[in-house]
């Protein structure tokens, strides 16, 4: 009995491994031989793709998949009972290169044991997110002839290009495609942005911004230059109590160029509005230039202007009651009015905080005799206001004198 023991546990790892192994490959056996494959195509899903790359290409699909089920649910397969997807999480982005990833194909009903799939691995390629900002080129064509036409001018010379890697490094400028009439007319308008190659053929699936530049080209029969001043246009009223006093201009001339007939009708160039609505401070800002059509202005078409703004003055006269300064307890004092009129100048604001309290005026009678004086009168005024005139400017005082009284008499006893 010992001995049939010792035989049964000798070497007991190896022969339960052997046991093990028989009992797999008997399953995979079973399964193998009750497997089914289904063909058809079952999307393969992206999963983790990198947010600054593009996939480049179709993702192939899942075309054939061998599985095992009970023959109730092998009767019902379809593709909506397979889920095939790649991940991409680790994936480097790289326009000139392919790398391959495993797909996995798993079902969703736990009855259905997926064995095998085709295809196993499959070949992509992320295409880097890229911008970079390329020049703005203009082009008009072939003018006309008998017709003069100057350089373009666009407001804006560089523009930014985004898109895949491999579209934006072909982008070599951004073109505005404009005609010129034959009329002759000048072109002053928005144009619509189109990426271009080496070759001058457009990069598609890339986007611009901006999408449009403005273009002015100067087109004429007899071109001619000039000199004008330049218009300041201002409008609007300045706060309550406040006044448009001067306006500044830099540059104070342009120079202009177009037709000789209308170039010969302008005397001045009128700059766009600058607002002082409420101002009670000075009012700079940069402005442009009203052109008429088929001007052009040569050089700078930004004009600054500052608006002088400051508070309105003006004038109002009181009536006040002159007050004596430097008079003694033993003189008596007689002025020859007791009303003199005060004009007053500053702004309006000032002028109307004026009360009768804040306005003083004095006659100074210190060290004069008894008699009769001429005397000057002078205003006491709240900060920022100046006397424009004081009427009389001057009052007669007539200056008296007390006598002491007697002491009084002594008691008769």
């Amino acid at each position: 009995m010992r001995r049939v023991l010792r035989l049964v546990l000798h070497n007991w790892p190896l022969k339960l491994a052997a046991v093990g192994l028989a009992t797999l490959l008997y399953v995979v056996l079973v399964l193998s031989q009750n497997s089914n494959d289904w063909r058809g195509q079952v999307a393969i899903e992206v999963r983790n793709q990198p947010a600054s790359a593009v996939l480049l290409g179709g993702i192939k699909y899942v075309t054939s998949i061998r599985y095992f089920a009970p023959v109730d649910v092998a009767n019902r397969i379809s593709g909506d009972m397979f889920s095939a997807w790649i991940d991409l999480s680790t994936a480097s982005p790289d326009s000139s290169n392919d790398f391959v990833v495993a797909v996995n194909v798993t079902s969703p009903d736990p009855q259905v044991q997926v064995l095998d799939w085709t295809p196993r691995l499959i070949s992509v390629r992320l295409d880097p997110l890229r911008e970079k900002v390329v020049p703005v080129q203009v082009d008009s064509g072939t003018a006309p002839p008998g017709l003069e036409v100057r350089p373009p001018i666009v407001d804006v010379t560089q523009v930014t290009v985004s898109g895949t890697q491999s579209n934006v490094s072909q982008v070599v400028a951004a073109v505005a495609r404009v005609r010129i009439d034959p009329s002759g007319v000048s072109i002053d308008q928005q144009v619509d942005l189109e990426a271009i190659d080496a070759r001058g053929e457009a990069v598609t699936q890339v986007l611009l911004n901006p999408l449009s530049v403005r273009v002015r080209i100067l087109v004429g029969s007899q071109l001619q230059s000039r000199s004008l001043p330049v218009n300041p246009i201002v409008t609007g009223t300045p706060a309550t109590g406040y006044d448009l006093t001067s306006v500044d201009v830099s540059p104070l001339i342009v120079t202009v160029e177009g037709d000789i007939t209308t170039i010969a009708a302008l005397t001045k160039i009128d700059t766009q509005p600058l607002s002082v609505t409420g101002a009670a401070f000075d009012v700079t800002g940069s402005v442009g230039l009203v052109v008429p059509p088929g001007v052009d202005v040569l050089g700078t078409s930004t004009i600054t202007l500052t608006a002088h703004v400051s508070a309105a003055t003006g004038t109002q006269t009181f009536s006040v009651g002159p007050v004596l300064s430097g008079a003694r307890e033993d003189r008596t004092y007689t002025l020859s009015t007791d009303q003199v009129l005060v004009t007053l100048g500053g702004s309006a604001a000032d002028l109307a905080a004026v009360q009768g309290a804040s306005l003083i005026v004095t006659a100074d009678v210190s060290g004069l005799t008894p008699g009769v004086h001429e005397v000057t009168l002078r205003a006491t005024l709240p900060a920022g206001l100046t006397v424009v005139a004081i009427s009389p400017p001057t009052i007669g005082v007539t200056i008296g004198s007390i006598s002491p009284s007697p002491p009084p008499s002594a008691a008769v006893p």
